[in-house]
């Protein structure tokens, strides 16, 4: 038997500066959206999200997940902040954006792209946003 080599079995200790990994959520990014991948409508990650909900209104009774976009897009956010504050995949985020949107709960702003051209405005803050990184 090898003692101290970490083996499964052994009751070594892990070695103190070994990171202990990170705590992972119960529900997979899959079992979110009920295994769709698509969302019902398409819009683009800079699409500015905004809740239609006071923050008066009971939603208790609603997904821990669109609790938490409601609770997000009180102010106006993207869809790519929404994911990244969330910690979720993208197209995760854009499912339920998408499921919510139809269900009146949130409004979803589509940027306004003149024929298929980008807007150069939103190539430039991209540009300095990774010259940042």
């Amino acid at each position: 038997m090898v003692t101290g080599q970490g083996w499964a079995g052994d009751s070594t200790p892990p070695h103190p500066a070994a990171p202990h990994p990170r705590k992972s959520s119960l529900v997979r990014p899959y079992a979110v959206t009920g295994g769709r991948t698509a969302p019902r409508m398409k819009f683009a990650m800079e699409a500015l999200v905004s809740s239609v909900t006071s923050e008066y209104q009971d939603i208790s009774l609603l997904s821990p997940e669109y609790q938490a976009i409601i609770q997000l897009t009180r102010n106006v956010r993207s869809v790519a902040e929404i994911s990244a504050l969330l910690r979720q995949p993208l197209g995760v985020v854009r499912v339920l954006i998408a499921d919510m949107a139809s269900e009146g709960l949130i409004r979803v702003h589509q940027p306004a792209l003149d024929a298929g051209k980008p807007d150069l405005n939103l190539l430039e803050r991209v540009l300095s946003g990774l010259r940042r990184l």
